[in-house]
């Protein structure tokens, strides 16, 4: 295989998880626009999605329509309690408080997963076999179509959503300026239970996507949620294209300095860009092109 068609078979891949990472780096910026606080069980939620997903599907045995939806809505329905339950209930609504909450329920959420589906790495089949389309003389697996094409519609809909709906326009509100959405009548306290619901919705997509390809296992949440964190700073904590861009970019260079490198760099890369990002650009590569919040 030529060098020219190797790097884009490695841009393929990078674009493939970098899309998962998309999703999380959302989530992460959904939470920390309504409440200013980073979720760290974030990652958590990406590996429930794989867990639940294989239990349905795999263990229970429905059929992937119902699997897949119903995996989303228990996801989702653990960052409605966390949020209406440790969050909401906190004293102290200091945000260093809330983000030490955030790490006990990501490591409460990492012990219960070992106890429940045990240690052992765990996998789903792909969603529409395991035959490769050929892309220019790369190999593309039909499971990175349903990645690239369920990322899509994910992103589309939160556009709509926030920009076509009343309570996604009271959502970018509450990101604007939370004491001027109270002035204004908005519940800020649902917007913030929202945030949490659909986080926990977009990390359950993540990983019921991403463990066909990668495998999940009890302690993948924080590598994962790392990465998804990278990329919301990379977009500037957006929630918009920029995020987006951001999973894509990080995925990518992941993909790359695997391929061309070592596979030993591919953690670090994540976190080398982190520390650049921060240092150079801490608010982002495009934040400045993206000036609304969420």
């Amino acid at each position: 295989m030529s060098l020219s068609l190797q790097t884009f078979q490695f841009i393929l891949s990078g674009l493939t998880t970098g899309s998962t990472y998309a999703l999380i780096a959302i989530g992460f910026s959904l939470i920390h626009n309504a409440t200013g606080i980073v979720n760290f069980a974030q990652g958590e939620f990406v590996m429930l999605g794989g867990m639940f997903m294989i239990t349905f599907y795999t263990l229970l045995k429905l059929p992937m329509l119902a699997a897949f939806p119903l995996t989303v809505l228990s996801v989702a329905g653990i960052g409605f309690l966390l949020e209406r339950g440790p969050i909401r209930q906190a004293k102290s609504k200091e945000i260093l408080l809330l983000v030490m909450i955030t790490i006990g329920a990501s490591i409460s959420i990492k012990g219960l997963s070992m106890i429940v589906w045990g240690k052992n790495a765990m996998t789903l089949p792909p969603f529409s076999g395991e035959a490769p389309i050929l892309v220019l003389g790369a190999a593309v697996m039909p499971q990175s179509i349903w990645i690239f094409g369920i990322t899509l519609l994910a992103v589309a809909g939160l556009n709509y959503f926030f920009k076509g709906t009343m309570v996604g326009k009271a959502m970018r509100a509450v990101a604007a300026s939370r004491k001027s959405a109270q002035l204004a009548g908005i519940p800020v306290d649902r917007m913030t239970l929202l945030s949490f619901t659909l986080s926990g919705a977009l990390g359950a997509m993540a990983g019921i996507l991403l463990t066909p390809i990668t495998t999940t296992s009890y302690d993948v949440g924080v590598m994962l949620g790392l990465k998804g964190f990278c990329a919301a700073i990379i977009g500037g904590m957006s929630s918009g294209i920029g995020t987006v861009l951001g999973g894509l970019i990080l995925g990518v260079l992941e993909s790359l300095g695997a391929g061309l490198l070592s596979s030993g760099y591919k953690d670090a890369i994540a976190f080398i860009i982190l520390l650049l990002i921060l240092f150079i650009r801490p608010r982002g590569i495009f934040r400045k092109a993206e000036t609304e919040r969420v």
